[in-house]
């Protein structure tokens, strides 16, 4: 029914309606059906840097890339009930974690709960839900450039984002700080708050698009995008 609604959605022009800009070949889904991604492995090695923004209770596509391509990836992610399930892991040497979350500023700030209380996801997000919700929880962020002069980085090869909200304006500043990243598998949320909408999104892309990143891969519910830099 939801695939439905979407179809007549984009029938209309009110929702999104992409298809891949790019050909990557080879390129591969890794990851459990809920948390996996489509990346495209010409930018791929060892030697590789993966950011893993949001990563709550499944970390099958942050495992896969460390197998599959002995890349480390760097993980994040400030909700409790996540950082929790992960100390409770044997996680493998490449992976690291740390417990603070991504935003256009570098400081404190509330983290909401999902909207509905019995869910299984653990998806928090920097922005009030549907429901007025404001009892939220005190954590840290920072600004991608932030964390990479952390961990001294100085490209990241693939960047994947689903930070439930607050990617639109994460994308605003990564392209302001001119940061070198080669692909950017990024979830976009028009359809989960009343102050983000479709329109939104169709801006965010445009951006990235402007930017040098071209669309290799979106799910079929047109949430879940895949970009790579195609340098000119």
């Amino acid at each position: 029914m939801t695939l439905l609604k979407d179809s007549i959605k984009r029938a209309l022009g009110l929702g999104i309606n992409y298809r891949p800009e790019v050909d990557c070949p080879g390129q591969v889904f890794l990851g459990s059906k809920y948390g996996g991604w489509w990346v495209c492995p010409s930018t791929i090695s060892p030697s590789s840097i993966i950011y893993s923004f949001g990563v709550g209770d499944d970390i099958s596509f942050d495992l896969a890339m460390i197998e599959r391509y002995q890349a480390h990836v760097y993980a994040f992610d400030p909700t409790p009930r996540s950082i929790n399930w992960l100390q409770s892991q044997k996680l493998p040497e490449p992976f690291h974690f740390f417990d603070y979350g991504l935003a256009k500023f570098d400081g404190p700030a509330k983290l909401y709960p999902n909207d509905k209380p019995d869910s299984k996801r653990n998806s928090h997000s920097i922005l009030i839900r549907r429901t007025g919700e404001t009892e939220g929880l005190d954590v840290q962020f920072h600004r991608l450039k932030t964390v990479m002069d952390k961990l001294g980085h100085e490209k990241i090869d693939i960047l994947k984002m689903d930070i439930e909200g607050a990617e639109y304006e994460v994308i605003d500043d990564i392209l302001a700080s001119d940061i070198k990243i080669d692909q950017i598998l990024v979830e976009f949320h028009h359809n989960k708050f009343k102050k983000i909408g479709v329109s939104d999104t169709k801006k965010a892309i445009r951006k990235l698009q402007e930017n040098g990143f071209k669309l290799f891969s979106i799910s079929r519910k047109q949430v879940e995008f895949s970009f790579i830099r195609v340098t000119p």
